[in-house]
């Protein structure tokens, strides 16, 4: 029951967060939970058959090899995660009456990835115990929260662009640099010292992000 509780706090911080700095109009609740468990559960889903197929089609064997391990972060697991998260948002967001300034575009990209990070952090969590929830609860949910505001930046912006298309597709490229570049250092951890480099990505993603969500609180609709 504490590691269940440990995997969620973490998750509960960045949404309550995210939420609270939603100062000019909130977003329903009803809709905000739908998309939490989209991304708790669909995009889980999606995710887990992309990573089968993608195991077939470009088998990545050597845990040694600088490029299969860029191969795998980049267009594995970080286009493979970021894009399970996107096609949510713009399904059953972006779209919505409800989504109706640009900061909404953070919000309902944090929801989805904080349901996908939340039952991440479950599984490491409870196989993991105490020390894996305390690491992940300062690198891993941050991280997740960091390349879903840096998408749901653009986001937001495309929803009210006359180039939606090119908008959305440069929020999805730029998460999934991010989260490509964070976890490629951790897969090349062979190398010494290496391990660095996630952690000035994810800060750099961090205060990337606290400029995204000043930017769209200064340009609300509902000032």
């Amino acid at each position: 029951m504490y590691l269940l509780l440990l995997s969620i706090i973490p998750v509960a911080f960045v949404i309550i967060y995210i939420y609270n700095n939603d100062v000019h109009e909130k977003e329903p609740v009803g809709l905000l939970l739908k998309i939490f468990l989209l991304g708790g559960i669909i995009s889980i889903l999606i995710t887990s058959i992309l990573y089968l197929i993608a195991d077939i089609i470009i088998p990545l064997n050597d845990d040694y090899s600088v490029f299969q391990q860029f191969i795998k972060a980049f267009f594995v697991v970080g286009m493979i995660e970021e894009f399970s998260k996107y096609i949510l948002i713009k399904k059953y967001a972006q779209n919505h009456k409800a989504f109706n300034e640009p900061y909404d575009g953070i919000i309902y990209a944090v929801m989805v990835s904080m349901g996908f990070a939340a039952t991440e952090n479950i599984f490491y969590v409870l196989e993991g115990g105490y020390q894996v929830a305390l690491l992940r609860a300062f690198t891993a949910i941050p991280a997740h929260a960091s390349f879903a505001i840096i998408m749901g930046y653009f986001m937001g912006k495309a929803k009210f662009s006359d180039q939606k298309k090119w908008v959305n597709l440069k929020g999805l490229l730029w998460a999934v640099f991010f989260h490509g570049a964070y976890d490629f250092f951790l897969f090349i951890n062979f190398i010494p010292g290496i391990s660095i480099g996630a952690f000035i990505s994810l800060i750099l993603g961090i205060y990337l992000s606290k400029k995204a969500i000043k930017v769209h609180q200064k340009n609300s609709f509902f000032k």
